[in-house]
This record gives C-alpha cells, structure tokens and sequence, in this order.
C-alpha cells in the first residue's frame, strides 16, 4: 500500500503498512499451540466480513488436552478449598483489568452493542467471584452427617470426578463460557472446553486472562471448533468423566448419551437461553457445582 489508509476499526495505518490479521489458537496445558496439522477455521462477523482465522481442533487435539487435564487434576484436587477460591478471586480480577480489550472484542467479533458488551462482561467477572465465594462452602451445604440406626455416625462429603469435557453456550461467547467453566473445576474438576458459538475468538480472549493469573496450567483447556466433530471423542474417551453440554440438536444428544454409556460416563444436560438471559439469570447456582461432585460416605463407630 502506498500511503496511509484505513484498518478493519478505522484507524489510521502508517504509510506502507496493512493490517496484519489475528490467528488465534488452542489454549492447552497453559500456553497456546496451534491445532494439529495446522487447521484453521475463518471467523466472520454478523455483516459477513472475515474477523481473524482460529484453530480448527481435532480428535489429536482434544486427546492432548484430556491428557494435560489428567495431569493438572490430582494437584489441583488436592489444594485446599480456600486456595482454589484465592485462585478464582484472582482470575475474576484478571478479568476485570482486561475490561476494555474484552469489550471491544464483544463489539467487533460478537456484534454487541456498547452497553451490551459491558454489560456481558460485568456479568463475567460477576460469576466468577460468586463462584470464587462457594469454594469453601458448597461442601458443608451439600454434605452433611446421616442418621443411621446403629452405633455409628457416617459422614458424607463432596469430591470431585476428574475430568469434564464442557461443550458451552453456542449463544454467549463469554459470560455463557465462564458460567459452564467454573462451577466444574471450583470443587477440583479440571476442564477441556470445544467451543463453537457465535465467536469463537472470545474463548481464547477469556484464555488469555486464564494463562496470566494463578490457574494452574492444565486446570482449564480450551479448543476452538465444530463440535459435532469433537463430540463423539469426548463422549467415548475412556479417560473423560462427565460431559456438561449446553444447547445442541436432540440427534447430537442422543449420540452423546449413548457413547457416554459405553464408557459408564456421567452426562450433564442444560438449557442454553439466549445472550441476555445468560447475563440476566440469577446466575451462581449451587447445583451446577452438584452437578459435577461424587459422594463419599465415611463411617465412624460413636463413642461411648
């Protein structure tokens, strides 16, 4: 180009210079890597214009992430309760000082209005800290001491399963990914998400916050892509514990549910609304963490 022009926001280009476009990438095991064999997918606004190109996963892929969230389980099931809430202050934070670039991506790859997009990304940071409160108190609500009739008491707590696959809202690319994301790994789970939806790019945006702050590498993978592809691997993968899957067709849930039996897997199913109720809903729930615990009873014989 031979003098300044305009870029994709109207900005003014230095003379002899293009915009260069944005190629975003898988988030695995705590840094970015591109797709295996170099896919990429072009990403489009709602006017039809190319946005920025981002990874298209594979079976390779996720197969990679479930190996790196089987790592990051065991140690990060075994922090306490209140230094996985500190982690997730932390991340709420993070995400609050990014306000302004998450903002402008909500505008340029989502189509939000201004006020729309603060509003999604207030609602974000939101759900995070409320999440970040139920760490050290979902147990003592949900577990509890059973009446037994015999010389014993037994108590029963809350643990995490292990991995969990999460397919999220296809409807709200940021406040619909951190409502599915952190209910699973608060209570230790740790997460391989395959997003889709309206913009992709802001799964990645939402990665770049986790990669800075104190999550611990592994603990959240996310893969960028068609689900349908990735669904039948996560739904058979011996290694994956649960699937929380959002929206999708009743043909894609009924081959989810039937490879998930195959593997004696654990299959959350729940509505997707559309962007506004996401941000608008009464939105920490304390059984989307249920969701994703198992049980153990302890007996102990009672004392004289």
């Amino acid at each position: 180009m031979a003098g300044g022009g305009k870029g994709r926001k109207g900005q003014i280009l230095e003379p002899g210079r293009l915009p260069v476009p944005r190629t975003f990438k898988l988030f695995v095991k705590g840094g970015f890597v591109p797709a295996a064999g170099g896919r990429t997918l072009t990403f489009e606004n709602e006017r039809g214009r190319p946005v920025a190109r981002y990874a298209h996963a594979s079976r390779k892929d996720f197969r990679d992430a479930v190996v790196a969230a089987r790592g990051a389980f065991g140690p990060w099931a075994a922090r306490t309760a209140f230094n996985r809430g500190q982690v997730l202050y932390r991340l709420a934070e993070v995400v609050e000082g990014r306000r302004a670039a998450l903002e402008a991506d909500l505008g340029k790859a989502a189509g939000r209005a201004s006020a729309a997009a603060t509003a999604e990304v207030s609602a974000a940071v939101d759900r995070i800290f409320g999440y970040a409160g139920w760490t050290d108190k979902f147990a003592q609500v949900l577990g509890g001491v059973n009446p037994v009739a015999a010389p014993f008491f037994n108590v029963t707590v809350p643990e995490p399963m292990g991995v969990v696959a999460v397919f999220p809202s296809l409807r709200s690319p940021l406040v619909g990914l951190v409502s599915a994301l952190v209910p699973v790994i608060l209570s230790g789970n740790t997460a391989v998400a395959v997003v889709e939806g309206p913009a992709p790019t802001l799964a990645v945006d939402f990665a770049e916050a986790v990669a800075v702050s104190d999550v611990p590498p592994g603990v959240v993978n996310l893969l960028t892509g068609p689900r349908e592809e990735i669904l039948p691997h996560a739904a058979s993968h011996r290694d994956v514990d649960a699937v929380a899957w959002f929206g999708g067709t009743p043909d894609q849930v009924r081959e989810l549910e039937a490879a998930a039996a195959e593997s004696v897997k654990r299959v959350r199913l729940f509505e997707d609304p559309a962007a506004g109720e996401w941000r608008g809903d009464t939105g920490v729930n304390l059984y989307q963490i249920q969701a994703f615990v198992e049980w153990k009873t302890a007996w102990h014989p009672r004392g004289v």
